[in-house]
């Protein structure tokens, strides 16, 4: 059973540490491992240098060898069992006490977790939701169905987006009816109201996370692509995700997206949404492209209280995600 009275507060709730998953798959990363790892650590070390604790995980030796190379001195280094990096799919969901609760209650969520529709399946993915939560000293509750994080945003009130490409796909869970789902996410995160967006990013394959979307900045405001450039190959998906939250009922305020990024002749799945919220810094992934300045400065605006800072990200895109899936916030009690 899972206690309804705690729900997921927002991304910009008080932190008490970040995690970040550190590359070690050379297959998995192949050509970009390395340009990926200076990327990681570039994320770690500037959330790590605002003041925040982060906890850069690590696999074994020779992996926090190259970490420590590379991030700064600030940054705490674990060496944890994982498959890949994306602590945001894998790691565990923590629920708080209502906003000004002050109950100091937090516990886990750990969900099923089926390597994105089982496309990519990894040993130690699995578990290292409840290594997380152990070592956070936290109790941990299983909850019987898949979900990945980086499939939801909340806005801290109840109200929580999501796209119907990923959490209705068959892949995930089958057996489950929209209701169904939508009643274990007020069961197990207290999220009571659900705003349903059509697909994610093309070529994203995760299929379909809205944290490379969608993401709220505050009650009930969410931020959005709109697209740059005639050949932006994502701009129906962003006009349909912009008409579906106005229709239900939320502010909604325009990001420039990166327009068309493509590598070796296949489209990216590259966005600026994919930024992270930390206590002090908003870390926003760039590409190289013209966009990037007007992308970084759009955000900054919606966070006036945040130093907002650009790094590149661009081989981290290469290997599957971004520097939003590759973390997972410790939310104070």
């Amino acid at each position: 059973m899972t206690d309804t009275a705690l729900r997921m507060p927002p991304e910009w709730h008080p932190q008490d540490w970040l995690w970040i998953g550190f590359p070690h798959l050379a297959d998995e990363w192949s050509g970009v491992i390395e340009a990926a790892q200076v990327q990681i650590a570039a994320f770690a070390s500037a959330v790590a240098e605002s003041g925040q604790e982060v906890r850069l995980i690590v696999r074994d030796a020779a992996n926090e060898m190259r970490a420590r190379s590379l991030a700064s001195g600030a940054v705490k280094l674990e060496r944890r069992v994982y498959g890949d990096v994306w602590l945001r799919d894998t790691g565990p969901l923590v629920v708080c006490g209502p906003e000004g609760s002050q109950t100091g209650e937090r516990r886990a969520r750990l969900f099923g977790f089926n390597g994105w529709g089982g496309k990519y399946l990894m040993p130690g993915d699995e578990a290292i939701g409840a290594d997380l939560a152990a070592s956070a000293g936290l109790d941990a509750d299983r909850c019987d169905w898949i979900l990945e994080g980086g499939a939801l945003d909340g806005d801290g009130t109840g109200l929580v987006a999501t796209t119907a490409q990923c959490l209705l796909n068959p892949n995930r869970n089958p057996a489950l009816t929209k209701a169904d789902l939508e009643a274990r996410l007020a069961r197990d995160l207290g999220q009571t109201r659900v705003l349903w967006l059509g697909d994610g990013l093309i070529n994203d394959h995760t299929d379909g996370h809205v944290d490379n979307l969608a993401r709220f900045v505050g009650p009930n405001r969410l931020a959005l692509p709109r697209a740059t450039g005639p050949g932006d190959p994502n701009a129906a998906i962003y006009a349909d995700a912009a008409a579906r939250a106005r229709d239900f009922g939320v502010e909604v305020v325009e990001v420039p997206s990166p327009g068309h990024v493509e590598w070796g002749g296949v489209i990216q799945p590259a966005s600026y949404m994919n930024f992270v919220i930390a206590n002090k810094v908003v870390i926003v992934p760039v590409f190289g492209t013209q966009h990037d300045d007007d992308g970084v400065a759009a955000i900054a605006e919606l966070f006036p209280g945040h130093a907002v800072i650009g790094l590149m990200a661009d081989a981290v895109l290469a290997g599957g995600g971004g520097f939003h899936c590759s973390s997972q916030q410790m939310p104070c009690a």
